[in-house]
């Protein structure tokens, strides 16, 4: 089968790797469809992020859906020939964060295209994959592409339940990329009674106003829209930060209201902490990481027509223009998200 790996910065490959067969509690996925992450194109960028390097060759790909090609002895409630979304995250379930509920902070966490431990964890752009049947959420009425939107979804939706209660509350999310434009449709899901989307990039908050953002700022020429919101000690009761920027951090800190919420999503490094005025506001600063529960949770929203994630994937290429579709994925000028069609 063929799959996309990564060798080292700029050098992306389509080779041929094995393909297993699934064992107990297993099925065999023919991926269907896969989107292309940020942290895919840091790999491909730039062979990793900070002190993560790719030290061997490594499958990319985290973000996927396919259909059951075979079933392995004791699999229950999966048939041949069903579309899934396919979750990246294989916790332990034994180690003390699994057992307190945390599996997002497994200690042993297998997640898909991770070059952290080594040897790598091996991705899921490829043509065919086992995976665990407890990964396997059925995705009936999705197509595969909405169906691959249900990973960077359940990102959103984990940081939505970490700000609590979201009823009528006023939203600011700074940075419009993926992450950004899905915490519009998470929190207005969640009952959100006003969302503010800031940017750098005209073509990325186009995309915000097309899921249902009340306004948006371009922070390069509109930075002053932002100004009004100070005015009484500040105006929003929750911040998603998406962008991993200091300077967006500190702007939207500057206009929350005291006691409000600042959920931290952007993992851009590390990042400056204007903590004076996060004291003198008394805000919460809550950091967001991953997800578990919300996987089955994203695909049941956009099952029930709850989440439309349609508009939000911009271009498509066929696996043989797999890098033609990196270089589009990188460009925010043009692409929102890129996905791969493997089948």
């Amino acid at each position: 089968m063929r799959s996309i790996v990564i060798h080292k910065a700029k050098d992306l490959r389509i080779e041929e790797t094995d393909v297993q067969a699934p064992k107990a509690g297993e099925v065999l996925v023919r991926i269907a469809t896969g989107g292309i992450c940020g942290s895919d194109l840091h790999y491909y960028n730039h062979g990793g992020f900070g002190t993560i390097k790719v030290k061997e060759p490594m499958i990319l790909g985290h973000e996927v859906s396919g259909y059951i090609e075979k079933i392995g002895p004791e699999v229950e409630g999966l048939a041949v020939g069903d579309l899934i979304a396919l979750s990246p995250s294989r916790p332990c379930n034994k180690c003390q964060y699994c057992l307190e509920g945390k599996q997002n902070h497994c200690e042993n966490m297998r997640f898909y295209g991770s070059a952290m431990p080594f040897p790598h964890i091996q991705g899921a752009f490829r043509e065919m994959i086992v995976a665990d049947a407890s990964q396997c959420v059925k995705a009936d009425g999705l197509t595969s592409g909405e169906a691959a939107m249900a990973e960077p979804l359940s990102v959103c939706l984990h940081a939505t339940r970490r700000a609590g209660d979201m009823l009528g509350k006023k939203v600011l999310i700074t940075g419009s990329g993926p992450i950004g434009t899905l915490s519009v449709l998470a929190a207005r899901a969640a009952g959100a009674a006003e969302i503010v989307v800031t940017d750098l990039e005209d073509q990325a908050l186009s995309f915000a106003t097309k899921v249902g953002a009340n306004k948006t700022i371009n922070m390069i020429t509109q930075a002053s829209e932002l100004d009004v919101y100070k005015e009484g000690k500040g105006y929003f009761d929750v911040l998603f930060e998406c962008s991993g920027a200091a300077p967006a951090l500190a702007a939207g800190i500057s206009v929350m209201r005291p006691r409000g919420i600042v959920m931290q999503l952007g993992l851009g490094g590390d990042m400056s902490i204007p903590m004076q005025a996060l004291t003198a506001k008394e805000l919460d600063l809550r950091g967001s990481f991953r997800f578990h529960e919300e996987f089955a949770m994203s695909v049941k929203l956009m099952q029930q027509g709850q989440i439309n994630v349609k508009p939000l994937i911009s271009h498509t290429v066929k696996l043989d223009d797999a890098i033609s579709g990196f270089e589009i994925a990188g460009d925010r000028k043009q692409a929102m998200k890129a996905q791969i069609e493997f089948s």
